[in-house]
């Protein structure tokens, strides 16, 4: 905000219309509207602040409650998010480039770039597919979801690089997908190099390759309440296992340096 509000609290209030009145343009002009996401968490209800050095925090109520309101009513099921603004206008919460150590208490989902910037640069650094199937293993196995972040060119293109990554994922997805969809957390949640998600009635381990290396024989500690029979979660085909401690085993398979990660699953025990 570059205009004292106090000053010209009518330019805030037609301000405060003009946003409203667009959200509104969205939410009836263009069919159903799954999920609201708005950024910038600083434009919220609050003090007037001075901080150290200088930089003011001024209050930016832009009517949340009466936009999330106004959201449910014209769109009803629709998700709100409010960025980094807890409270009772949003659905689930969005940390930003970062990934929990273990669940939360409420709904949430990491927002994390696929390269460095939010936005398109060209010449971009980007995560390599096995680190984003890492990311999205370990997000998920503590009950999150993964929005991944791709910025387009000035042609509206993704870089090849881009394209590339989403086919690994997707690849690994059609054989591992079992462990990822319709899963919740289940303690430890990642122990050495798996994390642990379950379905309905089986756990799984999904072990994850440190990139660029061959994975020989993946210890895991399997929670009580599971048979020690491991199989692969992509075809069913059985591993051996062999007992290292109590509750400790070595799975009898070899992940090959090009494979990231690989899921087993287990059977409850009756």
């Amino acid at each position: 905000m570059n205009y004292d509000r106090t000053r010209y609290p009518e330019k805030w209030e037609r301000y405060r219309e003009f946003t409203k009145g667009q959200i509104r343009e969205l939410l009836t002009g263009y069919g159903k509207v799954d999920i609201l996401w708005l950024d910038g968490g600083w434009v919220k209800k609050c003090s007037d602040t001075v901080l150290p050095g200088g930089r003011r925090i001024v209050n930016q109520d832009i009517d949340m409650p009466g936009i999330a309101a106004m959201a449910r009513s014209l769109q009803p099921g629709i998700l709100v998010v409010d960025r980094a603004v807890e409270g009772p206008d949003q659905n689930y919460l969005t940390p930003e480039q970062q990934v929990p150590g273990e669940p939360l208490e409420f709904p949430w989902e990491t927002c994390m770039t696929m390269g460095n910037s939010w936005s398109y640069v060209p010449g971009d650094t980007y995560k390599t597919p096995a680190q984003l199937i890492h990311l999205l293993c370990r997000i998920v196995s503590r009950g999150g979801n993964f929005l991944l972040n791709i910025g387009p060119g000035p042609d509206g293109e993704w870089a090849p690089e881009a394209y590339h990554r989403l086919e690994e994922i997707g690849k690994w997805m059609d054989q591992n997908g079992k462990a990822i969809y319709n899963t919740r957390p289940v303690a430890p949640y990642e122990w050495g190099n798996c994390v642990y998600t379950q379905g309905e009635n089986e756990l799984f381990v999904i072990c994850l390759n440190p990139e660029g290396k061959e994975m020989k024989l993946p210890e895991i500690m399997l929670p009580q309440g599971y048979r020690p029979v491991a199989r692969v979660a992509g075809s069913g085909e059985k591993a051996g296992m062999k007992k290292k401690g109590e509750g400790k085993y070595e799975i009898r398979y070899r992940l090959a340096a090009d494979v990231p990660a690989v899921a087993f699953s287990f059977e409850r025990q009756n």
